[in-house]
C-alpha cells in the first residue's frame, strides 16, 4: 500500500480528458469493427487503421492518464512539469485521427500523424523519465515504468519509420519491421506497463499483502531478454531467433499469470465486483491469446493469428483497462472533491459512486461479443464475427456512459 497526497498528485481536470477521450475511441473503435472483414490479415490496410485506433486512441489515451496520476504518487516524487499533459492528450488525439486517416484513406497522411504521435509520447517519456530521476526507492514497478518507456520510444521510432515508408516512398521491408513494432510497443511497453502498475493495483484492490514477488521478477527480465531477442533477430533476419523470442515471451506472460493467481489467492476482499470479474475475463483472454498465438507459431494458420490477437486486444488489455477505470475514476473523483469535505460533511463511500447497473450491461454484453467474435475469427464466420461486434458496441455505449457518469459525481462540489 502507499499513501496518497495532493503534493504529488495532479490536477483532476488535466487527468479528465484522458479518460473523456480513451472511453470514446474505445466506443467508436468497436463501432469500427463493423466495417472490418473476419478474412481480413494482419496486413490490410483497414485492420492496421483500426489496431492503430485502439491502440493509441484508446489505449495509450488511458494509459498516459493513468500513469500521470499513479506514477508521482506510487514514487512519492512531483512531475518533473505537469503542464506538459495539458498538450500530450491533444497531440495525441490528432496524430491517431490522422494515422488511421492514412490507413483508410490516403497513405501520404500517414508521415503526419506519425510525427505528430511522435512529438506527443517524446513529450510523455521526457516527463516520465526525468520524474523518475527524482526517485530513490528503485521498486520493480519504477524498473517497469523505466524499462517500457525505452521500449515504447524504439516502437515509435520503428512505426514512424514505416510510415514515411508507406507514406514518402521510404525503402524499409515493411514486412520484417512490422512484427518488431508490434512486439516493442505491446510486449515491450503494454505488457511491462500493465506488469508494473499491476503489483501496485492488484493488491490495493484486492487488499493482498505479504504474497512472494519471485514469478513476477522472473516474468519482467524474461519479457525484456525476450523482446530485444526478437528485435536483434529481426535485424539480422534470423527466423528461428525470431520463434525463441516468442517462446521468451510466452513464458514471461505464464509467469506473469502465475504471479497473478498468488495474489488472488492471499486477496482479503473475497467480492466479486465489476473489477475482480473483469479481472477473470482479462486474464483468461490473456492465456487464451498465448495459446492461440502459440498454435500459430506451428501452423502459420492467419486465423489462429487474428483470434489471438482477437483475445489480447478485445479481451485483455480491454477488460483490463475498463475493469479498473471503475476503481480509479471514483477514487480520483472522491479525493479531488471529497476529501476535503472528510470531518465537515457526510461524504459517499467509494462504492455509491459506481454506476452499478451500466457496470453490469457493460460486463455482459462486452464478455458476450468477445466469446462470439473470437469465434467467428477463429473459423472465419461472418455471421458470428458480426454478431459479437454488435454485442461489443452495446458493451461500449454502457462503458462511456459508465465513464461520463463517474467523472460527472459530485461536479458541483469542485465548484
Amino acid at each position: 500500500m502507499f499513501s496518497v497526497s495532493k503534493d504529488y498528485a495532479p490536477p483532476f481536470g488535466m487527468i479528465a480528458p484522458f479518460f473523456w477521450i480513451g472511453s470514446l475511441f474505445y466506443l467508436l473503435g468497436m463501432v469500427f469493427l463493423l466495417f472490418l472483414s473476419p478474412d481480413a490479415g494482419h496486413f490490410d490496410p483497414a485492420v492496421a487503421g483500426w489496431a492503430h485506433w485502439f491502440l493509441l486512441g484508446f489505449m495509450m489515451m488511458i494509459i498516459f492518464g493513468a500513469m500521470a496520476q499513479l506514477v508521482p504518487v506510487v514514487v512519492e516524487v512531483g512531475h518533473f512539469s505537469v503542464d506538459l499533459y495539458y498538450i500530450i492528450w491533444p497531440l495525441l488525439l490528432l496524430g491517431t485521427v490522422l494515422m488511421s486517416a492514412g490507413f483508410w484513406i490516403s497513405p501520404t497522411i500517414l508521415p503526419y500523424g506519425g510525427l505528430i504521435v511522435l512529438i506527443s509520447m517524446v513529450i510523455f517519456l521526457y516527463d516520465t523519465l526525468m520524474t523518475l530521476r527524482k526517485v530513490t526507492n528503485v521498486t520493480l514497478t519504477v524498473k517497469t515504468v523505466v524499462a517500457s518507456n525505452l521500449f515504447l520510444l524504439a516502437g515509435i521510432l520503428t512505426g514512424f519509420m514505416m510510415a514515411l515508408a508507406v507514406g514518402a516512398g521510404l525503402d524499409v521491408d515493411i514486412g520484417n519491421w512490422l512484427g518488431a513494432h508490434a512486439v516493442l510497443v505491446l510486449g515491450g511497453y503494454v505488457t511491462l506497463t500493465i506488469m508494473g502498475l499491476s503489483m501496485i493495483l492488484l493488491p490495493m484492490f484486492g487488499l493482498s499483502h505479504g504474497f512472494d514477488e519471485t514469478p513476477v521478477n522472473q516474468a519482467f527480465y524474461l519479457m525484456i531478454a525476450g523482446v530485444i531477442f526478437y528485435f536483434f533477430a529481426t535485424v539480422i533476419g534470423w527466423e528461428l531467433g525470431k520463434f525463441l523470442a516468442f517462446v521468451m515471451m510466452l513464458a514471461s506472460v505464464t509467469l506473469y499469470l502465475h504471479q497473478v493467481v498468488i495474489i488472488y489467492q492471499t486477496r482479503a476482499r473475497k467480492e466479486n465486483d465489476i473489477w475482480a470479474k473483469s479481472m477473470f475475463v482479462g486474464y483468461g483472454s490473456l492465456l487464451l491469446a498465448a495459446m492461440l498465438g502459440l498454435v500459430y507459431m506451428m501452423t502459420n494458420s492467419e486465423n489462429f493469428l487474428m483470434s489471438s490477437a482477437w483475445f489480447l486486444m478485445i479481451g485483455f488489455f480491454s477488460f483490463l483497462i475498463n475493469g479498473h477505470l471503475y476503481k480509479i475514476i471514483p477514487f480520483l473523483v472522491w479525493f479531488e472533491r471529497y476529501s476535503p469535505l472528510v470531518g465537515k460533511e457526510k461524504v459517499p463511500m467509494l462504492a455509491d459512486m459506481l454506476p452499478k447497473r451500466m457496470a453490469d450491461y457493460e460486463f455482459i454484453f462486452s464478455s458476450l461479443g468477445l466469446l462470439i467474435g473470437g469465434i467467428g475469427l477463429l473459423v472465419g464466420n461472418s455471421d458470428l464475427f458480426m454478431g459479437g461486434v454488435s454485442l461489443l458496441i452495446a458493451g461500449a455505449l454502457f462503458m462511456f456512459m459508465s465513464v461520463r457518469w463517474m467523472l460527472k459525481y459530485g461536479e458541483n462540489k469542485s465548484q
